[in-house]
C-alpha cells in the first residue's frame, strides 16, 4: 500500500512580535515598513548599549513539522506555549516572520468564535460566504447546506443576523460549516468548549467520520480525554517550539509531565507585558489560600479553599462574569464555580479589579486537579480563558470520621450520606 501523502509541512516557522506592538493580518508588508522606520533607532540603541533582541517577543521559533493525508494530529501544550499562534499561520489567518508552511488543498479553520463571520449577515448567509471562501460553488453549497443548518440546530434563526446569536449557536454554526464543506483539512481549536456537553460529543462523532474518510484534522484542547479519543499523532508545544512529536498516548504523557503555570506555592503572576496587547492579557493573578489564609496549592479532603483572581481592564466591561474550572489529569471537568450560578452582581468593572471566590469544603477524591480561569459576560462566559494555571494537590482526611480512606475508584468528588436500618 502506498505511503499517504505529505498534505501540511512547516519549514524553520517562527512568527515574532515587537513588545507593545500589535499583531496584524497580513502584515509581512507592514512589519518591514516599521522595521525600515525604526531602523535608525535601533541603531542608535546599539550605540547606546541597550539590546535590540529586548524589544522582541518570539512566539515561535524553528517550528518543523509534517502532516500526512488522513492523520488526526492534537497540538498540546500550556498556556503561551504558541498553539494558537500556530494554528493561526497554517489557517493563513497570519503570516509567519520567518519559515514556510506549503498545504495542499483547501483549509477549513475554526479557532474562535465567529471567525470568518460577518456579524450583520444572516446564518444563511454566513454559510453561502464562507463556502465561497473555501471555493465551492453555489450549486455544491446548496446541496448541503440542510444538512449544515441541521447539524447546527438552527433552522428557527438561520435568517437572523449572527450577531444577534449566543456563543453556542456562533459555534455550532461555525463547526458545522467547517465540518460539512468538505475541506482537505480542518484546523480546530478549543473554541468546541463553549458548546454543551451534547453538542461536543457531536462534533467529535462528526471529526472521526471526517478523518475515516481520508481528510486531516488538527486538533487542539486541554481535554485530553477528547485528544487521546481522536488524534492517532501528538505535536507537544512548550515555549514556542516543538518539543516532542510521537503517537498520542506518549505525547499525552509528556504534556502531562510539563506541570502548570503555578510557582508551586499556590500563586501565579502572568507576565502580561513581555506579550503583544492584543493577546487579551486581562488576567495579572491568580492565588489559592487555606482556610488560615495562606498561600498554597495544596489541600486536604474537606478544607476550606478560597481562590483570588486579579484582573486588569484596559477599557469599561459591562456584565462580568467569572468562572473557575477543577479539571482531573486528563482535562476532564469535574466541576465548575461561577458568578453566573451566585449571588455576585456587579454591572461593570474597569481598570484592576479583584473577586474572591470562597469553597466552604473541598470534597474532590485525592489526587492532583488542575485549575482553569475563564472571564467573560452572561452572553459568552468564556470570553477569555487561561488553561491549567495551576496544580491543585488534594491529599486523604478522615473525610467520613470513621477511619477509613476514600477509594479512589468510588468516584471524583465525596459526598456524606446517612443511613439506616428499616425494620
Amino acid at each position: 500500500m502506498a505511503e499517504p501523502e505529505i498534505v501540511l509541512t512547516a519549514e524553520k516557522l517562527g512568527k515574532r512580535y515587537v513588545l507593545g506592538g500589535l499583531e496584524r493580518l497580513n502584515d509581512s508588508f507592514r512589519e518591514m515598513l516599521i522595521d525600515l522606520l525604526l531602523a535608525p533607532f535601533r541603531r542608535f540603541k546599539k550605540l547606546s548599549g541597550k539590546a535590540d533582541e529586548s524589544e522582541l517577543f518570539w512566539a515561535l521559533k524553528d517550528i518543523n513539522f509534517s502532516i500526512k493525508r488522513g492523520e488526526v494530529v492534537g497540538i498540546i501544550g500550556k498556556n503561551g506555549a504558541g498553539k494558537s499562534t500556530l494554528l493561526k499561520i497554517l489557517s493563513r489567518i497570519t503570516t509567519p516572520t520567518e519559515g514556510t508552511v506549503t498545504i495542499k488543498g483547501n483549509v477549513a479553520s475554526l479557532l474562535e468564535v465567529g471567525t470568518g463571520f460577518h456579524p450583520e449577515l444572516t446564518g444563511r448567509e454566513n454559510i453561502y460566504l464562507n463556502g465561497a471562501i473555501l471555493g465551492m460553488k453555489k450549486k455544491e453549497i446548496s446541496e448541503k447546506f440542510d444538512r449544515i443548518v441541521e447539524f447546527a440546530n438552527i433552522e428557527k434563526f438561520v435568517d437572523t443576523p449572527v450577531k444577534r446569536y449566543s456563543s453556542g449557536m456562533y459555534v455550532r454554526l461555525a463547526f458545522s460549516i467547517a465540518a460539512h464543506l468538505d475541506p482537505d483539512i480542518l484546523i480546530v481549536d478549543e473554541v468546541l468548549a463553549v458548546g454543551d456537553i451534547h453538542f461536543q460529543k457531536k462534533c467529535l462523532g462528526k471529526l472521526e467520520d471526517i478523518s475515516s474518510q481520508g481528510r486531516t484534522v488538527i486538533f487542539v484542547s486541554h481535554n485530553m480525554a477528547s485528544v487521546l479519543n481522536l488524534c492517532n499523532r501528538g505535536i507537544v508545544v512548550d515555549s514556542g517550539k516543538v518539543i516532542y512529536d510521537a503517537p498520542i498516548a506518549s505525547a499525552v504523557k509528556k504534556y502531562l509531565a510539563l506541570g502548570s503555570n503555578s510557582d508551586g506555592t499556590g500563586r501565579v503572576i502572568f507576565d502580561n507585558n513581555q506579550k503583544p496587547a492584543d493577546l487579551d492579557n486581562i488576567f495579572r493573578k491568580i492565588t489559592l489560600y487555606d482556610a488560615n489564609h495562606q498561600v498554597t496549592s495544596s489541600f486536604s479532603v474537606g478544607d476550606k479553599m478560597i481562590v483570588e483572581i486579579e484582573v486588569d481592564m484596559l477599557k469599561n466591561f459591562d456584565d462580568p462574569q467569572f468562572s473557575l474550572g477543577i479539571d482531573d489529569e486528563l482535562g476532564v471537568r469535574i466541576f465548575t464555580l461561577s458568578t453566573y450560578y451566585s449571588e455576585y452582581n456587579s454591572s461593570s468593572i474597569s481598570g484592576v479589579y479583584n473577586v474572591r471566590c470562597q469553597l466552604d469544603e473541598l470534597t474532590l477524591a485525592p489526587g492532583d486537579y488542575k485549575l482553569t480561569v475563564c472571564f467573560g459576560n452572561s452572553t459568552n462566559l468564556v470570553k477569555y480563558v487561561k488553561h491549567n494555571v495551576m496544580t491543585i494537590r488534594v491529599h486523604d482526611s478522615n473525610y467520613f470520621n470513621n477511619g477509613r480512606s476514600y477509594i479512589k475508584s468510588s468516584g471524583p468528588i465525596l459526598q456524606k450520606s446517612s443511613w439506616t436500618e428499616i425494620r
